[in-house]
């Protein structure tokens, strides 16, 4: 008694139907969308921060300025950087958030005609978390333009 096994043959596996024609007219749309709502989050997480950066730019213990919101600005500008790029699909979109960013920076820096600061020039705190935060955000631009395409 003998078993007789099925032929194999060494045809090619045929490929599912494309989508019918209405989704994948619906699929650029889409795609614009989404990048869209990435690069506007991507700015709204650069707001976000940006303040909470600056809520803990006098954070002191015992008396002293511990610089909690360095560590903050960076961890949280390579996150935006990364998350822009991601999103947007460009790499040209890590300048979404950095500059919103800066520009948060640069307009608190500068006071109000009544004398009122939100970051100080005496507050070494608040001069390395700009330096900083920038940094980090060249530092994830110039790896974005030598990364390699894939």
């Amino acid at each position: 008694m003998s078993l007789t096994s099925p032929s194999m043959s060494a045809s090619p596996q045929l490929e599912p139907d494309p989508p019918s024609g209405r989704w994948s007219a619906l699929e650029p749309a889409l795609d614009m969308a989404l990048r869209v709502i990435g690069g506007a989050l991507a700015v709204a997480g650069a707001i976000l921060t940006a303040i909470l950066e600056l809520v803990f730019v006098t954070a002191r213990v015992g008396g002293y300025l511990i610089g909690v919101s360095v560590v903050i600005a960076v961890v949280a500008n390579v996150g935006l950087s990364w998350f822009a790029h991601r999103a947007v699909g460009s790499k040209a979109a890590v300048a979404l958030p950095a500059l919103t960013w800066f520009a948060l920076m640069v307009v608190v820096a500068g006071g109000t005609s009544e004398g009122d600061i939100l970051l100080a020039g005496n507050n070494w705190v608040g001069l390395a978390m700009i330096v900083a935060g920038a940094m980090a955000f060249a530092v994830m631009a110039f790896r974005l333009i030598l990364a390699p395409r894939r």
